[in-house]
């Protein structure tokens, strides 16, 4: 049976919200059975790296893995920007021996407008599944096109969430952003978004042989 072991650095805390996201896709484009998911939390050290470069040293060396998942959200530069700086830090890390085969991840224009089409995962990541209120999603094809996804997110959690007053100026936003992928069993229909298509289509062109271990599974 195959096994991949990832690590995904990420602008923020928030942006954990990327690995069922990107376990869907190996499994889907990368015929991959078992997957170790893990998350660089960097924010915890005395000192974490500013630089991209030293991101991904630190990164590889707190988490080892079999590939390597870089998250930058687009948001107001140009895509093709962020890939370039992505692939820039890799080739500088390169030098300093890194080696893992890795992919870049770069939601138009954040991590939060990937999770703005499921409306049942939202009614349920804000703790009333049941809601009947309208909650206004934008239409998929567009959503790359809102100047805000994680102000906009924010407003359909609340109004989700059906609460008011006191109980809603103290309703959990960042926790229910981060459950909604958890919930979502199919992705895609966020094959419809430029970004998401080129993330598969980079999982697919890698080398399979590279990122996948083989693990004998013993019969008794």
């Amino acid at each position: 049976m195959d096994e991949i072991r990832y690590t995904l650095i990420s602008d923020g805390s928030s942006d954990r919200a990327l690995l069922p996201i990107l376990t869907w896709v190996l499994r889907e484009r990368g015929g991959v059975n078992r997957i170790q998911p893990e998350w660089a939390d960097l924010g915890r050290l005395p000192c974490p790296p500013d630089a991209l470069k030293g991101r991904i040293l630190v990164a590889i060396d707190l988490f080892p893995c079999d590939l390597l998942f870089v998250h930058r959200d687009a948001e107001r530069e140009d895509p093709e920007h962020r890939y370039k700086e992505i692939r820039d830090a890799l080739k500088e890390a390169s030098v300093q021996g890194f080696q893992t085969p890795a992919v870049c991840v770069v939601p138009v224009k954040m991590t939060e407008a990937w999770l703005l089409f499921d409306e049942a995962s939202i009614r349920q990541a804000a703790g009333n599944p049941n809601g009947k209120n309208a909650l206004s999603l934008p239409d998929l094809d567009r959503i790359e096109l809102i100047l805000d996804p994680k102000k906009r997110l924010y407003e359909i959690l609340r109004k989700a969430s059906g609460l008011s007053g006191r109980r809603l100026k103290t309703f959990n936003v960042p926790g229910s952003q981060i459950r909604i992928t958890d919930l979502i069993e199919d992705f895609s229909p966020l094959r419809k978004l430029k970004a998401f298509q080129r993330l598969e289509e980079d999982i697919s062109m890698l080398k399979r042989s590279d990122w996948v271990l083989k693990v004998d599974i013993e019969t008794s």
